[in-house]
């Protein structure tokens, strides 16, 4: 019975291989001929099995047992002491007396190479309104048309063609910050009047809810910036808050659950195009909000953050 190469890579494949010579009798020639390897690695796992039994058969480091021209510990160590009062690579070598080549891969090493890596990380600040409505995080995601699915599904690239040039849709999306209930359309753009449309139709959703949005934010895209966005909220009465250039974690929400929305809907499956990839959004929805434990509600459904449960979506919809 033949057995491939590969299976070496396992100790199960190495204990055929020795039980061939020790107990079939057979010489490590006709293993090695058999199994596809030489000679010398059937005897140098058979004489590791006589030795060790079968932990010798298990995987090794490759890293050698002695480094004789290895960096001294203490001279790492005052590389590092070095470091810490911001010398340059240049300026520690000097005084150590070792190359830059040498002093950057031992920073490398200790994981200083980069002066920002001696900073602490700054403490996360995370934050959650206390009812919902206080705030809602908005915010979009580009996604590509399709007349057929892609390679990464089908694993032929010959009907790719068919749909290069079909163009984009726009995936808006929104969030409760305290119950993380979620809205979201498929639309055509980002553009101001299709964003500020997307508002009014979430503002309309929480109110089937009974839930009363205060504050709507977003990132610093052209759509949100817009007097039309700016008119639209201040006719529901809306506080408008824009995170910060460059810090899209304070709008974390909606930046996770497009993620989440990614994994789950959009790439979750083949579809044959992306209409029916969009029939499925409002089923998708439908499961998280009201049916998906979420990780941050301590595994509750968004839905029961606002007193409501699967027993009353028929008067929801009725």
């Amino acid at each position: 019975m033949g057995i491939h190469k590969n299976a070496l890579l396992t100790p199960a494949g190495r204990g055929i291989l020795v039980r061939r010579v020790l107990d079939e009798k057979l010489t490590p020639m006709a293993v090695a001929t058999a199994m596809g390897v030489s000679s010398r690695t059937v005897r140098k796992w058979v004489k590791r099995f006589k030795s060790e039994g079968l932990c010798g058969l298990q995987d090794r480091s490759s890293r050698p047992h002695r480094s004789p021209t290895r960096t001294p510990v203490p001279l790492a160590e005052q590389i590092a002491v070095l470091r810490r009062r911001r010398l340059t690579g240049e300026q520690i070598g000097a005084l150590v007396g070792r190359s830059k080549a040498t002093v950057f891969r031992i920073l490398g090493r200790l994981g200083m190479n980069r002066l920002k890596s001696l900073e602490p990380a700054p403490p996360i600040v995370r934050y959650q309104r206390d009812a919902p409505g206080e705030m809602i995080h908005l915010d979009t995601k580009k996604l590509g048309k399709f007349r057929a699915a892609g390679h990464r599904f089908t694993g032929v690239r010959t009907a790719m063609g068919r749909s290069r040039g079909i163009g984009w849709e726009c995936v808006h999306v929104c969030i409760d910050d305290a119950s993380r209930v979620a809205f979201s359309k498929i639309m055509a753009d980002e553009k101001q009047e299709t964003a500020a449309s997307f508002l009014e139709a979430a503002l309309a959703y929480y109110k089937t809810l009974g839930v009363t949005v205060q504050r709507v934010m977003t990132d610093n895209g052209s759509c949100y910036k817009s007097k039309v966005f700016r008119e639209a909220c201040a006719r529901h009465g809306l506080k408008h808050i824009r995170t910060r250039p460059y810090t899209p974690k304070t709008n974390g929400k909606a930046e996770r659950f497009i993620q989440t929305a990614l994994r789950e809907w959009a790439y979750a499956q083949a579809y044959e195009t992306s209409d029916q990839r969009a029939e499925e959004l409002p089923r998708w929805l439908h499961r998280y909000n009201w049916h998906r434990p979420h990780g941050s509600l301590k595994a509750q459904t968004p839905i029961s953050r606002i007193g409501l449960t699967g027993n009353n979506l028929m008067r929801l919809h009725t």
